[in-house]
Parts: C-alpha cells; structure tokens; sequence
C-alpha cells in the first residue's frame, strides 16, 4: 500500500499515516530547496526539488502550498489574522509546513489566498458560512500571514499539492 493511490481511500484510512508522511516529505524538501531534474508527474507532493511542482522553471522557491482534506472531501480551512487587507473573515485553506513534531503533528503556516492582482480572495460563500470551491480556481498567488496552528495530520484523509512559490521566508 502506497500514498499515491488515493482511489482506494481505504486503505489510506487504514494506514493513518499517508498524509502524515506526505507532510514530512514536504518539510524535508522546503529545507533542502535546490535544483535538479523534475520527475515525470509535475503534480506529486514528494516531487524533489522545491521549485519543480506545477512549473518546473521556477528557479527559486522555498514553499510548497498544500491543502489538507478531511474525511468527506472537504477542504480543511484556518483563520488567519489580517494584514489590513482583509474586510471579511479571514480564511484559507492553504498552508505552508512550518514544524512537524511528536510522530504526526504539525505547525502550518496559514497562507493568504491571493488573485492575479495579488488582492485577496474571499474563499467563503454569499452567506459566508461555507467554502466556496468555484472561488478555489481565482488564487494564483499566496502571501505569509503571522497566523500558524497546529494539526494532527492523522485526522485528514488526503492532501494536494498546488504549487511551489518563493514566499521569502525567514529560518
């Protein structure tokens, strides 16, 4: 059984630890960040070097943004706090792997969804209570926020990878 069959979900319940795994990979890719040649699938999350996902021409990257899913598919999402941007409830369902500690918890950085302007995007639906996917498709870029929380990566049953990007991020 591998993590990358995510059409026997299965099997990746039975196991606990696929997204848990996916998240260490990420953190251990994030800090190596150098270049080399890009593997066949330009989506997957163990992808090597940090840079290669979505576009393998990226030369510099030092983030690979990422959604958790939980149980019915759902995207998982986080408050963030504002960046005197924001005149609605701030929230994401991006994220940065800032820590992972105690077998599968992790601190995630909240990332502010971004459009092609670079204005935030509202993710929530008319009433406000919901994600509302279709708005998904309107992020193009992401920005750090001082917002972080922590996760045990054993309650979600999938993560996507959606794109490398150089947030400027300081160790």
């Amino acid at each position: 059984m591998g993590c990358g069959r995510m059409d026997d979900i299965t099997d990746v319940k039975r196991s606990g630890r696929c997204v848990c795994d996916v998240v260490r990979a990420i953190k251990d890719i994030q800090e190596q960040a150098v270049n080399n040649e890009c593997p066949p699938c330009p989506t997957n999350c163990f992808l090597e070097p940090l840079g290669g996902l979505v576009s393998p021409a990226r030369v510099q990257a030092d983030t690979r943004v990422f959604m958790l899913l939980t149980e019915d598919g759902t995207p998982f999402k986080a408050f963030f706090r504002d960046r005197d941007r924001c005149d609605h409830d701030c929230i994401s369902v991006f994220f940065r792997v800032e820590d992972i500690f105690d077998g599968c918890c992790a601190t995630l950085r909240v990332l502010e969804p971004l459009d092609r302007e670079r204005h935030e995007v509202d993710l929530l639906n008319d009433d406000g209570t919901k994600i509302d996917l279709r708005k998904l498709c309107k992020v193009r870029h992401f920005a750090l926020t001082g917002s972080c929380i922590t996760v045990d990566l054993n309650c979600f049953c999938a993560i996507e990878c959606v794109a490398d990007v150089f947030l400027d991020v300081c160790d």
